[in-house]
Parts: structure tokens; sequence; C-alpha cells
């Protein structure tokens, strides 16, 4: 069973001396393997150590950008919306824990 990689990846992997077996997805399995790929990175994430936090949410960025532009948006769609959602609902920055609703 496979796995969406990182474009170079397999260039790493024949670095290495060894040959990788790859295929190039249709859009629906791009874009069902992009959406696994981020919960795999959001588990990764979750599992980290603070001081790994960084890589892995740059893994989590890359990944926000191929969905996007798989949308058709560009990374400038993507900081707008979260623009207009951080000045219509705020951020999370106030630690805001609601007990009940």
């Amino acid at each position: 069973m496979g796995k969406l990689v990182r474009d170079r990846i397999p260039e790493i992997i024949e670095a290495d001396g060894r040959v990788p077996e790859r295929r190039t997805l249709t859009e629906e399995e791009y874009d069902a393997a992009l959406l696994a790929k981020l919960q795999e990175e959001l588990t990764e994430l979750a599992r980290a150590a603070p001081a790994d936090r960084l890589e892995e949410a740059a893994d989590i960025y890359e990944v926000l950008l191929a969905l996007i532009a798989q949308a058709g948006h560009s990374p400038d769609d993507l900081v707008r919306a979260a623009d207009r959602k951080r000045a219509e609902r705020g951020g999370f920055s106030g630690r805001v824990w609601l007990e009940s609703w």
C-alpha cells in the first residue's frame, strides 16, 4: 500500500540505491490522498514534542497549499480567508476555553 509523498522523495530514495515504485495520481485520487496526508500530518503534530512542532506544522502547511491549489486558490487566498475569519471571529491567542454553550 502506498502513500502520498513529497515530490523529491523518489529521487532521495534512488540516491540511496533503491528503486521506488511510483505513479501519478488521478485528480480524484490526489484529492483523497491529500486529505489522508493532512490527517497523517495532524497526528504527527499532535504527537510531536514542542521543539519539533514547527517542522510538523510546516508539513501541514505544505499539504494545505496543495489542497487549496487543487481547488484553484492561491496561498494569498488562504491568508486573506484566515485574516477575514480572524477579523470576524477572532484568533486563538486569547486561550478562550468555552465550558458550555
